[in-house]
């Protein structure tokens, strides 16, 4: 990332709207879950709305985090999003228009070919992170999938896009350990710490 970006990221934010969307069964909503938990003990409103879809079919699967001293809505609307995290590089495409001008986008350069892919019925995109940096100079993308399974496993790509977001966002004085040990299993708990720091340090 460039000066300007890590001097951004850097400071911590009050308040916000952070989009998160994948596919079923890349622990979205979980890490959703643990990034809201993080941001009511720092002493901030939150509102969270899930979104499925066919989540159990691999569809599409998006959630919704708003927070500041107050907020009435959990729905973030078209072009309203400060940060979009997406866990599949197509859905970043997919759900490009709720960034706002401006925000930040944090990808995961990992891919899940649907089943149209699978069948031959429909081709996966080309170079989508190429063309995603052409319309969105504020990018991050790395393969998270490829670090969780250095880690241990795959599963926990979620949790180390979450730790490179908490370090965008700059809410690194919230103790996320404590967050994760309340909310994921215990037998998964050093995983998702690992995890956690590996993102982190991607920035």
């Amino acid at each position: 990332m460039s000066n300007d970006k890590l001097e951004r990221a850097g400071k911590a934010q009050k308040r916000g709207n952070i989009l998160l969307v994948g596919v079923g069964g890349q622990g979205t909503i979980l890490a959703s879950k643990v990034l809201s938990e993080g941001l009511m003990r720092a002493g901030c409103d939150v509102k969270m709305s899930e979104i499925h879809g066919m989540s159990q079919r691999g569809g599409s699967v998006s959630t919704h985090v708003k927070f500041g001293p107050v907020v009435y809505s959990p729905i973030i609307d078209e072009g309203r999003a400060d940060i979009l995290v997406s866990f599949e590089k197509v859905e970043a495409a997919r759900w490009l228009t709720y960034l706002r001008p401006g925000g930040m986008l944090v990808v995961n350069d990992y891919e899940i070919r649907p089943l149209s892919v699978l069948t031959g019925a429909a081709q996966y995109p080309e170079d989508v992170i190429g063309k995603l940096k052409d319309v969105v100079p504020n990018l991050l993308a790395f393969d998270a999938g490829a670090i969780a399974a250095r880690l241990g496993s795959v599963k926990a790509q979620n949790i180390v896009l979450l730790g490179a977001l908490v370090k965008c966002m700059g809410l690194d004085d919230i103790d996320w350990r404590t967050v994760l040990k309340d909310i994921v299993p215990s037998k998964t708990y050093e995983l998702n710490v690992r995890a956690f720091e590996a993102g982190a340090e991607k920035i």
